[in-house]
Formats: structure tokens, sequence, C-alpha cells
């Protein structure tokens, strides 16, 4: 599942703080525990997890050894009590905490870009960085 936020008519408005820009990305129920989903946020695919605990995780959505897509359909699970996500393309893991490479098979780690991540009545927001935060970004359609 892809979540494009350009198509969302209940995706609230951006908001400033002095160290990040956080966006409506969707309500936590439309994620299923245990999986990722895609959001394409202004411009920048982020691969968001929701775990058996409410916790909620979001990175960067390209498999930097693949160079695919893909990490949200990923395996969740855990090492040593951290958050993971497999890789599904060489199942690669990662933490979901901050990005970093626990297991490259065999290859250079690679660390994913970790996003911070709310949730306030029961809506996801994500903090873009300043360089994705500044990127133009269409107004959602409004209901007829």
């Amino acid at each position: 599942m892809t979540i494009d936020l350009t198509d969302r008519v209940d995706a609230e408005p951006a908001e400033t703080t002095q160290t990040a820009t956080w966006v409506a990305i969707c309500r936590l129920d439309d994620l299923v525990p245990e999986r990722g989903v895609a959001a394409l946020v202004r411009g920048t695919q982020v691969a968001v997890f929701r775990l058996l605990d409410d916790a909620v995780y979001a990175v960067q959505q390209l498999d930097p050894y693949s160079n695919a897509c893909v990490l949200s359909r990923g395996i969740v699970g855990t090492r040593g009590g951290a958050p993971t996500v497999a890789s599904p393309m060489y199942k690669q893991v990662f933490d979901l905490r901050d990005g970093a490479c626990l297991d490259p098979m065999g290859k250079e780690p690679v660390d994913l870009v970790p996003y911070a991540v709310q949730v306030t009545d029961g809506v996801i927001h994500l903090a873009l960085p300043p360089t994705v935060a500044a990127q133009p970004t269409t107004d959602p359609p409004t209901r007829p």
C-alpha cells in the first residue's frame, strides 16, 4: 500500500517547529500491525511501520543495496530487543529506531535515513528534514 498525501482530503497542513516540519501521514488505524506502508511525502518515499504495541517507525523507502524502493514490504521483526525490518531484496536487517544496518549480509554496512514520528490523537505525523520540507507541495483536493 502506498499513501500519497496529494490524494488525501483529510491530510492536515504541515506544522513547522524550530527543528522540523511535521506532516500528517495517515491515521494509526490505517496501518496493520507488523506491516509497513510506503508514503510519498513531498516527493520523498518513506517506509512507515506499525508494531504490535502501536509504536510507529519511519525510514527511507529506498533499499541502499538494491536501489529499489521496497523497504515497506520488508519483514518486521526484532533483534536483541530492537525493532527491525529485513529488506525483501537481499535480506539486510535494519534497526527501525535509528536506521542502523545490523546485518549487511557480507557487504559493507549502509544505514538508512530514519524519520522522527509522533502519533497525536490517532494521527501519525512525520518530521521532515529541512531539505525535504522546503520542497513545494500541492494542496489536497477539496471535497465536493
